[in-house]
């Protein structure tokens, strides 16, 4: 009886410090999405997001451009929406891994994937998929390519 009383108890730890480390891991995943209130693969991005594991603030906004000007995007990186995570920009149709990558990263003001490419997350067309690149901005003002997706 002792043993499986401690089993019990054990699993029952386990899974408490599961839950605590699970609940912290989403808290520092949250992102604040700024989109029109008429793009609809703004919230299909929003479903990618969430769909990684993050909890996405959504905002409709009716001035994109003051809130990208606001945030320090520069038009060469515009496209659709812009979030923001710990401070940082991310704009237009970034795929999840960059994200997190992007809240690891102290030498970056943001992540950018500019314009709309197919196949690019909240993109997927018909399963076409465009060359593209995801963009970071240094803190000095300089681009940098932070990931490459391939054409398919």
């Amino acid at each position: 009886m002792k043993a499986k009383s401690h089993r019990k108890l054990r699993l029952v730890a386990l899974t408490s410090l599961f839950l605590v480390s699970a609940a912290q891991a989403a808290e520092s995943l949250t992102v604040d999405v700024h989109r029109s209130a008429s793009c609809g693969c703004c919230k299909k991005w929003v479903e990618h997001l969430e769909a990684n594991g993050f909890k996405v603030i959504d905002h409709v906004e009716s001035n994109m451009a003051s809130v990208k000007q606001r945030l320090g995007v520069a038009p060469r990186l515009a496209s659709c929406h812009t979030a923001v995570i710990d401070g940082k920009f991310i704009e237009g149709h970034v795929p999840a891994a960059q994200v997190i990558e992007l809240s690891k990263r102290s030498d970056l003001r943001g992540i950018a994937v500019p314009g709309m490419p197919a196949g690019s997350p909240g993109m997927e067309v018909g399963g076409k998929q465009d060359a593209y690149q995801v963009i970071g901005l240094t803190q000095a003002g300089t681009d940098q390519v932070i990931a490459e997706y391939p054409a398919k």
